[in-house]
């Protein structure tokens, strides 16, 4: 990226040891992002705003952390209702902090702390904005992504940023592993570091590269049809960016099959169909592509559980010769 001006989101004239903070978030990271915050100790969650529990489903992880703290705790069904952004409003916060939130959150609420909104990204913006940000680069086949903790703006993932941490993405890895292993971790770090620099007055407010902007949407099960005939890394690549969710998926008998756990198989193409089963092995399938082919450990049929591939196999009685996708 070119050297852009680098802003300071400076804390005013008297000093603050200790920040109001509002947390919107959900899952097992907003629960994270909390308990780290607690865990710091440096400044007092004064509300948390979590989904609504759905019907005939448990609260959220982060509702249960904010209950067992002893937080504030609100569940609107839509945060830009008046009654929502007059909760957040009420309470008033100084700094709004964003961990995984999928609701449309209202300016009247970003805008309202006076140190501003802060908002964790699963990519190196201003690449791969959007709702799918760790699945796409994965299934393009790139090496490096990251995450970044920026100040959200009108615009779709497109604020200022405060903070990048880069990840390598390894040959073999997955959506599961990036995020798990490292995006998640990494991030509630992250947020916690970007918090420590909007109280001490030193939080960068660095603007996007608009030329390096790339957006993609949802990564949704008929983005990750495998096409057998592409070669094997186009195929490598989008099982494993799809791994577990979406899940890459084919078809088997005109039924859909989804399949995990794949890595690269010493056997080559020659002879074989693409999409052919090469080997039925006693802990996997093989699959021809057209230029090399793929080991499947795991698969889950239509209306089944997931389960090993050589189960399945024995189950369906799959043969060499079978083919994927046809």
């Amino acid at each position: 990226m070119p050297h852009v001006p680098t802003r300071v989101r400076k804390l005013g004239t008297s000093e603050r040891s200790t920040l109001r903070i509002a947390l919107i978030g959900q899952s097992a990271f907003g629960k994270s992002v909390l308990e780290a915050l607690v865990e710091n100790g440096e400044d007092e969650i004064v509300g948390v705003f979590a989904p609504p529990i759905k019907d005939g489903q448990s609260s959220d992880p982060i509702s249960n952390a904010a209950d067992e703290l002893g937080i504030p705790l609100f569940e609107f069904p839509k945060l830009r209702d008046k009654e929502a952004v007059d909760q957040f409003k009420s309470l008033d916060p100084e700094l709004c902090v964003m961990a995984f939130v999928t609701d449309i959150v209202p300016m009247a609420m970003i805008n309202f702390p006076s140190l501003g909104t802060i908002q964790y990204h699963p990519s190196l913006l201003p690449l791969h904005r959007g709702p799918s940000s760790i699945n796409w680069p994965i299934i393009n086949g790139e090496t490096e992504t990251g995450l970044t903790i920026f100040w959200p703006d009108q615009g779709l993932d497109t604020g200022p940023i405060l903070m990048q941490k880069r990840v390598e993405i390894a040959p073999e890895a997955t959506l599961g592993s990036i995020y798990f292993n490292k995006l998640f971790p990494l991030g509630v770090q992250a947020m916690v570091e970007s918090v420590d620099l909007v109280r001490v007055g030193n939080a960068p407010v660095i603007a996007q590269d608009e030329s390096k902007a790339t957006y993609e949407s949802w990564c949704k099960a008929n983005d990750v049809v495998i096409d057998w005939s592409a070669g094997v890394d186009t195929v490598f690549n989008m099982i494993r960016g799809a791994d577990p969710q979406p899940a890459a998926n084919t078809t088997h008998n005109g039924i859909s099959l989804s399949v995990y756990d794949a890595t690269r198989s010493s056997y080559g193409a020659a002879g074989h169909v693409a999409g052919a089963v090469v080997e039925v092995g006693i802990d996997r399938i093989i699959v021809a592509s057209s230029d090399g082919s793929i080991a499947i450990g795991r698969v889950k049929a239509a209306g089944g559980k997931k389960i090993g591939a050589a189960e399945w196999a024995e189950l369906v009685d799959l043969k060499v010769g079978d083919i994927f996708g046809g």
